[in-house]
């Protein structure tokens, strides 16, 4: 297979040239503005970040990319999905609140701001694809229903995938509620009965009729009848309907894979990312620990696969700046110059069995020329 071209810039700037110009030029090279933009929605899937995490991508470069993307006739609007487990970001409402906290609104931004999958992460539209973990994944429907796909990535360790870059923003981040806990669970929804008050608005909207209250007015699950859509999880407020047992680390990045490409099925596509503020965790958590490696630069490429392989490279090959506390002891005179840094923060993941099975799907190639743009 012939080597996927992914454009690098540094993050050096000058009085002429500052950060946005270099992203600017490196998505330009990397062949942005080659996509068919005009009249096209254009969906930039970004992360918003949960409220007390700084970590995430700064909203100026959203900015400029709506701007760029505006400015080829394309009509770009910033979005994401809801989360499945609770918290800030788990329906539209609070969701929208949280990206404006974090400075990502219609002003700022430069284009609409708007959630995939709807009020309660319900919105969402079964792709067919039969893979072989995800037979139709479910994507919210704004993205299902954009013409190009273009993601805005902060590249960064995960405690369940190993590490989130483009694949992962836009295959666990594009999935519906319900599209997320066929990522995360092995297993079909369960109740937790201390939590569940009996509020029977998963028993009104299970399309299967697969729910019930039990006489002690709890949620009871039947299982011959459950499908595993997680509907319930999407709707139940108050976390008395959970999801099942997870998934291994693995299995979890062959899942993402299958609907990431579902998401780009048909679609042009386009990915930058930014390989700053590489925290050891996710962005979905309120907080964000220091930097494992020193901000690196920009990256972009129209191959999503090569793009993650440039990164963890540039990763790996970087000098660890700071060991998370959990293992400062343990490697506190290792030198670890040239270590995995995401597998020895996150000792239990395999990101790389997520990429070759991404390859394997063809969803792009691991071989790639890294192009460096000044």
């Amino acid at each position: 297979m012939q080597k996927a071209k992914v454009y690098f810039t540094n993050l050096r700037t000058s009085a002429t040239s500052n950060l946005l110009d270099k992203m600017e030029r490196t998505a330009k090279r990397a062949g942005l503005t080659a996509l068919p933009l005009k009249d096209s929605f254009v969906a930039i899937k970004i992360h918003f970040g949960e409220p007390g995490n700084l970590a995430y991508i700064r909203p100026n470069y959203a900015a400029r990319m709506a701007n760029m993307l505006r400015a080829a006739g394309a009509k770009p609007f910033l979005t994401d999905c809801n989360t499945l487990y609770s918290g800030q970001r788990s329906n539209a409402v609070d969701h929208l609140r949280s990206a404006m906290e974090n400075g990502f609104n219609p002003i700022s931004a430069q284009c609409q701001v708007m959630i995939a999958d709807g009020l309660k992460g319900t919105d969402c539209r079964e792709i067919p694809l039969d893979g072989e973990y995800c037979k139709a994944p479910k994507i919210g429907t704004a993205i299902a229903d954009a013409d190009i796909i273009v993601s805005m990535n902060h590249f960064k360790g995960h405690e369940q995938a190993g590490f989130g870059g483009a694949l992962k923003n836009l295959g666990m981040g594009c999935a519906s509620v319900a599209g997320k806990l066929e990522l995360h669970s092995s297993s079909q929804p369960k109740v937790d009965t201390e939590s569940c008050t009996g509020c029977n608005i998963c028993v009104k909207n299970c399309a299967h009729d697969a729910i019930h209250l039990a006489a002690n007015r709890k949620a009871e699950i039947d299982y011959a009848k459950c499908i595993g859509c997680g509907q319930c999880v999407a709707l139940c407020q108050y976390d008395g309907v959970v999801m099942g047992d997870e998934e291994t680390s693995e299995r979890l990045n062959y899942k993402i894979a299958e609907y990431t490409q579902a998401v780009l099925k048909d679609k042009p596509h386009f990915h930058v990312s930014f390989v700053m503020n590489v925290s050891p965790e996710c962005d979905c958590w309120g907080h964000n620990d220091a930097a494992l490696v020193p901000d690196l630069g920009i990256l972009a490429s129209t191959d999503p696969v090569a793009l993650d392989k440039a990164c963890a490279d540039l990763v790996t090959q970087a000098p660890i700046l700071h060991t998370p506390n959990r293992l400062s002891d343990q490697h506190a005179h290792e030198d670890l110059h040239g270590s995995d840094k995401f597998h020895l923060v996150h000792p239990n993941t395999n990101w790389l069995a997520g990429l070759k099975h991404a390859e394997k799907i063809g969803l792009g190639t691991m071989e790639y020329e890294l192009i460096a743009v000044k």
